[in-house]
């Protein structure tokens, strides 16, 4: 599958919302049970923006929206400030064909050239799929939640994995490299 990856915009925003209304209603990987609507997904992404934070898309040959990743705060506490939470929507025809992945790899290198220090990864469901793209660029499993999301008529599992960027916890951040703008205090 061919396909190209690039910085998201407001005109992706009717595709962006569906993707994630097919993920919510048949999925596990959001644990919302109703589809916001794309006046809230418009504000969603307009506030992770706003805060500098990467969210791209995945265009096929034909100029079809595949899929989308946004990296966000992990937590809103200043000392979390160099960590982020990785989210990533795939329409049903991309799945297994490496856009997620792709995604996934654009978003490390962006989040790192920001002056991220670690990246996590909350897998609703637990989902086999996800893990696996996670695990195959260096994430590691960091824990799992048991029985933390009812959804579909079950209880599901939510898997932690987490992995370093740049020189990770091994160093003290450098303020300057990040300018601080996505938290106020």
């Amino acid at each position: 599958m061919t396909f190209r990856i690039r910085d998201a915009s407001p005109s992706d925003l009717p595709v962006i919302t569906e993707i994630y209304r097919d993920s919510v209603l048949n999925g596990t990987a959001s644990y919302e049970i109703v589809p916001p609507d794309q006046v809230e997904m418009t504000s969603r992404f307009e506030a992770i923006k706003a805060k500098g934070y990467p969210y791209i898309t995945a265009e096929g040959e034909n100029g079809a929206l595949l899929g989308y990743a946004y990296a966000s705060a992990f937590r809103t506490r200043p000392a979390y400030r160099w960590l982020v939470e990785d989210s990533i929507y795939l329409a049903p025809e991309a799945r297994g064909r490496g856009v997620g992945k792709a995604l996934l790899k654009e978003l490390l290198i962006r989040c790192e050239a920001l002056g991220f220090r670690q990246m996590i990864a909350v897998i609703g469901g637990a989902s086999p799929a996800s893990v696996a793209v996670h695990a195959s660029l260096g994430f590691e499993m960091t824990g799992t939640l048991k029985g933390t999301g009812f959804k579909h008529g079950k209880w599901l599992d939510t898997v932690l994995m987490q992995i370093s960027l740049g020189e990770g916890k091994e160093t003290d951040p450098d303020p300057s490299v990040y300018p601080g703008t996505l938290f106020a205090g």
